[in-house]
């Protein structure tokens, strides 16, 4: 903390936005990221699992190209709606609240660099780090997978890349919003792995289950789905990859015959939304209070 204190200090001082700050804000994240033993457990979690993916999904496929990537994609789709939003949002979590617990936040407020550009590095700093573990899990399964079909798939493993960034982003700013509301780092990663699992097993299981108990028309259960960002990163993902959402059940052939064209830019709209909206409603907290 004293390096980047003293990093601040030489700034100087000055009313307007420094982007200079935000950058030496980011670099500390990131090098507390490349110390946290999670992030790097995630990290190799991730990375493993995804060459594991990818070398069993390859295996005994007797063919290249389409089917094997198919098959790959799939199992990557799962692996990210798995881990990332988990590693993603107890990172964000932990972020504020973890420093306002050990008094480092109000140290650093101490400094010559304002609230917003605070905020601002940190979850720029954040971002970088998960960005940086997602791509080298990717890059390990992108290997693997040109091993056996070459460069033929390249465009749309590089969708399904883009999207789990996208949704990585997304539950950053949800822990980030998650970090301001409480005071302690403990109550912060509770929040964080209840938000997880209402998302990932509440969300498919509770969709499933309103159906049939309540007879959900297609189009309510369509717009439903597009509450969760999950639920909007495997139909955006399985469109990338099989170019059709059948696989996902009468919401998904809803979904395309309805928007066609516009269904791409829907899920994008939605993933910027969750990503935007808790980011600002963090920010807005977070400059509104006057002490850490």
């Amino acid at each position: 903390m004293s390096s980047v204190a003293t990093s601040v200090m030489k700034i100087g001082r000055r009313p307007r936005f420094e982007i200079r700050n935000v950058v030496i804000v980011a670099r500390k994240e990131i090098r507390e990221s490349l110390r946290n033993r999670w992030f790097i457990l995630y990290t190799i979690a991730f990375a493993v699992l995804s060459l594991a993916l990818s070398a069993l999904s390859m295996v005994g496929t007797g063919a290249v190209g389409f089917a094997g990537f198919g098959r790959t994609a799939a199992g990557l789709i799962n692996l990210v709606l798995l881990i990332v939003p988990l590693m993603a949002l107890t990172a964000g979590a932990a972020s504020v609240a973890g420093e306002r617990e050990r008094g480092t936040l109000n140290y650093l407020l101490s400094q010559p660099v304002s609230r917003l550009e605070v905020m601002l590095g940190k979850y720029a700093g954040l971002a970088l780090a998960l960005t940086a573990s997602l791509m080298l899990g990717f890059g390990i399964a992108a290997l693997a997978i040109a091993s056996r079909s070459g460069g033929a798939d390249a465009l749309r493993f590089a969708r399904l890349v883009v999207l789990a960034i996208a949704l990585s982003m997304a539950m950053l700013s949800v822990g980030f919003l998650v970090s301001t509301l409480v005071r302690r780092a403990s109550v912060a990663l509770g929040a964080a792995i209840f938000i997880w699992l209402a998302l990932v097993f509440v969300g498919d299981l509770g969709l499933m289950g309103s159906t049939i108990a309540f007879k959900i028309p297609v189009a309510d259960l369509f717009q439903l789905s597009l509450i969760n960002p999950l639920q909007v990163f495997k139909m955006a993902a399985l469109g990338s990859v099989n170019a059709s959402l059948d696989v996902l059940g009468p919401a998904g052939l809803y979904g395309e015959r309805t928007f066609g064209a516009a269904l791409g830019p829907i899920f994008a709209g939605v993933l910027g939304a969750w990503i935007v909206v808790p980011l600002g409603l963090a920010t807005a907290l977070f400059l509104r209070r006057g002490g850490a």
